[in-house]
Parts: C-alpha cells; sequence; structure tokens
C-alpha cells in the first residue's frame, strides 16, 4: 500500500516495493486491494518481491515499517546505513503488518502509512526544490 501511495505522491520518482522475507510472487492481501480500490487506486497488479544489494545500493531513500526492520536491513547491507528510515519516523512509530488481519486493522494501517506518505512526500519535496536536482528512487 505505502509504495503505490507514495508513487502517486511523487509522480517523478522511481518507488518500489520490496520485503525483507516476502511471500516472492504473492499478490497483495484482498483487503489491501478492495480498501484502496474504493479510492480509485489499483493495487492488483503489485506482486512481493525481496529486497536485495542491488535495491539498496541503488535506491537514495529506503522506506522500512518498523525499526526491527530498519536494523535487521542496516545489519545486512551496508550501503542501507544513513538512508533508512521508517515510514512514521515523524511520529515516532512502527507501522504494524496488517497481512491476513482485518479490514478494520487494514484502514488503521492505512490511516498511519498516509500520514507517512503525506511527511516522506513532503521531505522529499523540499530536498528537491532546496538542490535544484530530481529525485529518481
Amino acid at each position: 500500500m505505502a509504495a503505490v501511495l507514495l508513487q502517486q505522491a511523487l509522480p517523478d520518482c522511481i518507488v518500489l516495493s520490496a520485503g525483507l522475507e516476502p511471500p516472492v510472487g504473492a499478490d497483495a492481501d484482498p483487503r489491501a486491494v478492495r480498501l484502496l480500490s474504493r479510492e480509485g487506486v489499483d493495487l492488483r497488479a503489485h506482486r512481493a518481491r525481496a529486497i536485495d544489494a542491488r535495491l539498496v545500493e541503488q535506491a537514495d531513500l529506503v522506506l522500512v515499517m518498523e525499526a526491527d526492520q530498519r536494523d535487521w536491513l542496516e545489519g545486512l547491507h551496508a550501503g542501507a546505513r544513513g538512508k533508512t528510515f521508517r515510514l512514521c519516523e515523524s511520529i515516532d512509530a512502527d507501522v504494524p503488518d496488517p497481512y491476513g488481519g482485518s479490514h478494520g486493522m487494514f484502514a488503521v494501517v492505512l490511516g498511519m502509512i498516509r500520514h507517512g506518505v503525506d511527511a516522506w512526500s513532503t521531505r522529499v519535496q523540499q530536498l528537491e526544490n532546496a538542490s535544484g536536482c530530481e529525485e529518481t528512487s
């Protein structure tokens, strides 16, 4: 959900989604698909994939949902240090994984994701404006 919303907020950036240990190739949870489709966002094409060293090295910014994920990723890929942050860092919160949860849980998590997307898209746009260059990932 986060990647598709961040891509909408930052259309000039390349936004990719990858998990630490996802069920590679799996579709998005049907509850997430339904929730976002009500808002005109199509998540049906999403397929899970795993993050790897190449993705980390190419990224300017890596957003994770939980502090433990940041720590794990930075421990595994030295290139992640200094550019990996929680999506809801601005409110010092981890975003719980709603996978397999209720529709209500997905709605709560979507609200948190929207907050994080708003905060990060604003920050990225500020940095783009300050540097005079275009962000690419």
